[in-house]
């Protein structure tokens, strides 16, 4: 019935038809590394949390290990999300890497085999901030992909709805460059093993590299997604700013062999948290548009939005849901889908 009803008002004018569609099912709520605001991230607990929640998407950043197998950590370094610190039979791996321009020193999932990064148990990356979710320290293993795709399977089972598996390549240029590590034909492989492969599987493909997608756009049918970051451009492309792809004939460029962006949140709102021209460019050649990451803590937040002075406590997340609906986004990502879902209303 409150659907029908903003459909109707949306087509009299009476709220913006954005809204309605986010209403009908249309705007996609994708979890962020699982409900990462409830559990610790990239966990098969932190997934499952959101698809029980109601996500219509989970989002597994991939790396892979010295044997081939794609693992889900945010980043190659595992030293800030693992115990791995305290294991003295791994305190030699130690070592210092220069990722994308940038000095990294820690411990790095490329350099286990997964028999050993399964001996690791995963811990809270923010403890600071979100301490209820370090009670779960030490209880989790940092699952496969093949993980993911079968407990996904597991809960269209159990719940009869249709799930979506959104992954991301992380560092594919630099992990072929310096390690001989192809993560791009390691994910086409694993799509086609678990027939993921097809435009109508509920699967994106994201990266923030444009060589990447262009290579999968050949390889799968799979949707891709650019990803966007505040600032700079491209790793394998230097030449390219992200700017320069922002614009209608940069994002007509990207259409070529992407389906979709998705950008750093401060592309589609402005300051004041309204909407800048970018979804309606996108959409113009075909794009579509899901922005990141909704995050529920003060720390998050734009300072409007934030309540009282403790960064780790909650802001009005739900009012920067209702802007990015406003501004006609097709989707967000968020740590915390549970509160994106009721601010949606459903």
């Amino acid at each position: 019935m409150v659907r029908a009803f903003l459909l109707i008002l949306a087509a009299l004018g009476a709220v913006p038809a954005a809204a309605a569609a986010a209403a009908e099912g249309d705007f996609l709520v994708i979890a962020h590394r699982g409900a990462s605001g409830e559990r610790p991230e990239h966990t098969l607990a932190a997934y499952e949390r959101a698809i029980d929640q109601g996500a219509d998407y989970i989002e597994p950043d991939l790396v892979a290990t010295k044997d081939m197998r794609l693992v889900a950590r945010h980043e190659t370094e595992i030293g800030e999300t693992t115990d791995v610190g305290t294991r003295e039979e791994f305190a030699d791996r130690k070592r210092s890497k220069t990722i994308e321009g940038r000095l990294v020193t820690g411990w790095f999932a490329e350099d286990f085999t997964l028999a050993e990064l399964r001996s690791l148990r995963v811990r809270e990356r923010l403890p600071g901030l979100r301490p209820a979710n370090a009670r779960f320290d030490g209880l989790y293993q940092i699952p496969t992909f093949e993980e993911i795709v079968t407990l996904v399977r597991a809960k269209e089972a159990e719940t009869g709805r249709a799930i979506g598996i959104y992954p991301e390549l992380k560092h594919p240029t630099w992990l072929l460059q310096e390690e001989g590590i192809d993560t791009v034909d390691l994910l086409a492989t694993a799509l086609r093993q678990a027939d993921l492969d097809d435009a109508d599987d509920r699967v994106f493909v994201q990266v923030f590299e444009v060589g990447p997608l262009q290579r999968l756009n050949a390889l799968v049918d799979t949707p891709l997604v650019l990803l966007i970051a505040v600032e700079g451009g491209p790793y394998d492309e230097p030449a390219i700013a992200w700017d320069d792809l922002l614009t209608p004939s940069g994002l007509a460029d990207v259409a070529d062999y992407a389906d979709g962006i998705g950008p750093y949140l401060g592309h589609v709102l402005d300051a004041d948290g309204k909407a800048t021209a970018l979804v309606a460019n996108a959409h113009a050649v075909g794009l579509a548009v899901h922005p990141w990451t909704l995050r529920k803590e003060n720390a998050f937040l734009p300072p409007a939005l934030r309540k009282g002075g403790d960064a780790a406590a909650p802001g009005d997340l739900a009012a920067l849901v209702r802007m990015v609906v406003a501004a006609g986004a097709d989707g967000v990502f968020t740590d915390d889908p549970a509160l994106v879902l009721s601010a949606l209303g459903r």
